[in-house]
């Protein structure tokens, strides 16, 4: 077979455009998973120093238009009222103990306001608080826990219906509206695991169960990242293979050339 002959010099140059602009949007998409990179562990470092902090007041109402997702999410605060039991919220979750509901209760303080707080997961059997064992606190308490904001609309494929009571995140606002509340923080508290300080046996287990919050930050930056210089480079081997060949065709049509002068 007859090799083919140098490309032409406009055909080149269109491809050595393309060339230049996807290998210029590999390198940026490697930059930006860098810096993705960095984001992702200076969150997950502030995230740690939160989680394990003395904890602070519950911002109160005149704190609530500051709080926010990126300066506030999983701190540990603390909040004093009486919990509202009989306006109650459960919200369907699945746990490391397996599905059921989260038991979102009011704190009613002492200014009026209302924090939901996240009283821990109870299994299906378990919803009905006649049936827990459930020994929450009566009268004044004190909760300590994680600010965590609010959910709004529901889970992603099923959206919080308040009409039959089927609640699938923990939307502050929509539940505060659906159970008559007024002046409600638009966080609600992940409570802390009750320790018993007791040296007596092991109690039977009460409902609901708290400290069951994940923290998880998925950390794949570096991977992307690495994934997007190689697919540069791999631009940069077939750029230098193109040329090189074409070099090489040149070179022999002037050869030939010159063997037909």
């Amino acid at each position: 077979m007859t090799e083919r002959g140098p490309r032409s010099a406009p055909f080149l140059i269109a491809l050595g455009i393309c060339a230049a602009l996807v290998f210029t949007g590999l390198v940026a998409l490697g930059l930006w998973q860098v810096e993705r990179r960095a984001w992702k562990l200076d969150l997950i470092a502030k995230v740690d120093q939160r989680v394990h902090a003395q904890p602070v007041a519950a911002p109160g109402p005149g704190q609530w238009p500051q709080v926010s997702l990126a300066a506030d999410e999983y701190r540990r605060v603390s909040a004093t009222g009486t919990l509202l039991h009989d306006r109650e919220t459960l919200v369907q979750a699945t746990t490391a103990l397996g599905g059921g509901y989260w038991v979102l209760t009011p704190l009613q303080r002492a200014d009026g306001s209302v924090v939901l707080i996240n009283r821990g997961f109870v299994p299906p059997e378990r919803r009905d608080r006649a049936n827990r064992g459930d020994s929450a606190p009566s009268g004044e308490t004190t909760i300590t826990g994680l600010l965590r904001m609010t959910e709004p609309g529901g889970s992603f494929l099923r959206h919080n219906d308040p009409t039959p009571n089927r609640w699938y995140s923990r939307d502050v606002k929509a539940i505060a509206a659906a159970r008559g509340l007024d002046q409600v923080a638009p966080f609600f508290i992940d409570e802390g695991a009750h320790v018993d300080q007791s040296a007596a046996a092991p109690r039977q287990q009460s409902w609901p169960v708290a400290g069951l919050t994940v923290i998880s930050f998925p950390n794949s930056h570096l991977t992307y990242a690495i994934t997007w210089f190689a697919l540069a480079l791999m631009i940069l081997a077939a750029a230098w293979y193109v040329a090189r060949d074409e070099l090489r065709l040149r070179r022999s049509r002037m050869r030939e050339d010159a063997r037909h002068d």
